[in-house]
């Protein structure tokens, strides 16, 4: 949580500025991981279009990673975005189902990575108190993103993950809720928070204070 309320302008701008930027690297990772697991997996497609990368000039959607954060941090004092979709074509994988769930994990995996790489640095630092907040929130925004994108709703990665382990007699139903992502996704925030927040809320906890030592109250 980021708490604007009664701070000066010039805090809020370089909270928002901190906020957007780490956003910024934590889904560069994560689509960088699409992309090149992927590319390792046989499908070229995110490769030629630039997506191993670490840039986030490369993964940063206006709406996604700019503005949206932004309203979020205005209005609710909570940091939530996403980036450029990365694509893969399941044609050039040798097992589509099964390849597709790797491709799907590997971004999640690679938040879980990096928020245990912020760990040791957050240990390594704890004296000092605003690098240590820094990486705190480092670690915390990695672990949100990991745990909300392994939820198996579409279009979340957890969706296509849960597809490649499914029977095949069962996989083809699933996967034809995928056309109905965005209106199931927003009956999740409708009506699943209350349910799914407390579940995130204890993985993300959990995490967080084997990896940091420290607890969200922080």
């Amino acid at each position: 949580m980021f708490n604007l309320i009664g701070e000066n302008p010039l805090e809020i701008f370089r909270t928002i500025l901190l906020a957007i930027a780490a956003l910024a690297i934590s889904i560069s990772v994560h689509e960088s991981a699409h992309a090149w697991m992927a590319n390792r997996l046989g499908d070229p497609t995110a490769r030629h279009l630039g997506r191993i990368s670490l840039n986030p000039l490369v993964h940063i959607d206006l709406l996604g990673t700019i503005i949206v954060p932004i309203l979020f941090l205005l209005q609710a004092g909570i940091l939530f975005g996403w980036a450029k979709p990365t694509p893969f074509n399941p044609w050039n994988l040798k097992n589509p189902r099964a390849d597709a769930a790797l491709i799907s994990l590997a971004g999640p995996a690679s938040n879980l990575v990096l928020a245990t790489v912020f760990g040791l640095a957050f240990r390594a630092f704890a004296g000092n108190d605003l690098v240590a907040v820094i990486l705190f929130r480092l670690i915390t925004l990695n672990l949100v993103l990991a745990f909300f994108n392994l939820l198996p709703i579409p279009p979340l990665d957890g969706f296509k993950v849960v597809g490649g382990i499914l029977p095949r007699s069962l996989a083809s139903q699933w996967e034809s809720l995928e056309r109905y992502g965005i209106l199931i996704l927003l009956a999740f925030f409708f009506f699943g928070a209350p349910i799914i927040q407390p579940l995130l809320g204890f993985f993300v906890g959990s995490f967080l204070q084997i990896i940091t030592g420290a607890s969200l109250s922080l």
